[in-house]
């Protein structure tokens, strides 16, 4: 199992057009690949203009699939132009 979950913050005046595309991104990841297992953006609560995104995938090949698909190449660079800055990704362990 692969997880992430990634931080970032968008400029001003950019959110709406960053939730779009987040949304556009998050309803294709989830209709057209089953090795996702969980794929959700999240506005951080304490931190203004703060968002983030968990990622779970069944295995190193689905993720290297996500990445690779024509929608995550069309849409994450839209994104990351709406970033201030860039985004910190954390991979995550399960504890048990």
């Amino acid at each position: 199992m692969m997880t992430f979950l990634a931080r970032m913050k968008v400029k001003e005046g950019k959110e709406a057009e960053f939730i779009r595309l987040a949304q556009a991104l998050t309803s294709k990841v989830l209709t057209h690949e089953s090795g996702t297992v969980a794929y959700e953006f999240f506005k951080l609560r304490d931190v203004p203009l703060g968002y983030a995104v968990f990622e779970q995938f069944m295995s190193e090949e689905d993720e290297e699939a996500h990445r690779n698909t024509d929608y995550f190449h069309n849409l994450a660079p839209q994104m990351l132009e709406c970033l201030d800055g860039t985004y910190v990704r954390e991979s995550l362990d399960s504890i048990d």
